[in-house]
């Protein structure tokens, strides 16, 4: 199999994220619809943290069982490093996008009403939760496809070729993740966005694929494995509050569990792969 070929399928295996992303354009949907899709996307999360601190941490539990203490101290650091960095930046970032919509909102001042007619227009709730959602599974997608590409690398083309299936699978259930928020909100979001929300969050896939071509490095796939987790940990967190808020409690813990479920079931072809 050529690089070329290895690209494109990697590509393939990124963009497959479109084929959940349709379900944010559905028409008014009812209550329990809105609150059984926030939880399963939950679920699907819940798992995504899992699966991405258990790749990060591999590196470093090598090493422990090796004594080798170097790798142990810079691979810990590069996790903690970066799962704060993905956590706390999300963090500061929604403080400041309410901080900003409250100055339109609330304008003080002679000059107000003008320069709030000018002031850019703020994103809902829903939509900077979307968008947050996308980047977390951009960055473990990115993580995915150096897998790829460094499997390709080292020749083990069967390999590569399941985790992309496996991967490929994935992305169809993280898009509908990506749109959970906004279907919850009944906020249905253009072609447009769902096209840019994709490529926020397939596109890094194929782009890890070709960068892990060239490029086998263990602290590279961790930093990012690390800002993955940290990000989709505060989505997790966002969206629970969205749940509770719903109080639907049975419909909701089931509708979790749901996605646990597919989390878990989607992965099974890359777990087969012993990736």
């Amino acid at each position: 199999m050529s690089s070329s070929q290895v690209t494109l399928l990697g590509a393939i295996a990124g963009f497959t994220i479109y084929l959940g992303l349709p379900l944010g354009r559905l028409r008014s949907p009812s209550l329990r619809l809105r609150a059984g899709l926030n939880a399963v996307a939950i679920g699907i999360l819940i798992f995504l943290i899992w699966d991405v601190l258990t790749h990060a941490w591999e590196p470093v539990d090598d090493a422990l069982g090796k004594r080798n203490w170097g790798t142990v101290a810079s691979g810990s650091l590069v996790l903690t490093v970066s799962l704060g960095a993905g956590l706390m930046s999300l963090v500061y970032y929604d403080g400041w996008i309410a901080r900003r919509a409250a100055a339109v909102v609330r304008p003080a001042g002679p000059g107000a009403a003008a320069s709030t007619e000018l002031a850019p227009r703020v994103r809902s709730q829903a939509s900077s939760l979307a968008l947050m959602i996308a980047t977390g599974i951009g960055l473990h997608n990115f993580a995915e496809g150096l897998a790829i590409g460094n499997s390709a690398a080292k020749g083990e083309l069967s390999l590569a070729l399941l985790l992309i299936i496996g991967f490929g699978l994935h992305n169809a259930t993280e898009g509908f993740g990506i749109v959970a928020p906004l279907a919850a909100e009944g906020e249905r979001p253009s072609w447009a966005t769902l096209l840019v929300l994709g490529l926020i969050g397939g596109g890094p896939t194929f782009l890890g694929t070709v960068v892990g071509q060239h490029l086998v490095n263990d602290t590279v796939s961790t930093a990012f494995l690390g800002l993955a987790a940290g990000s989709i940990l505060y989505v997790v967190i966002e969206l629970l509050a969205v749940a509770r808020k719903a109080a639907l409690k049975t419909l909701t813990t089931w509708c979790v569990l749901l996605g646990l479920v597919l989390g878990f079931a989607t992965d099974a072809v890359v777990t087969a792969a012993g990736a």
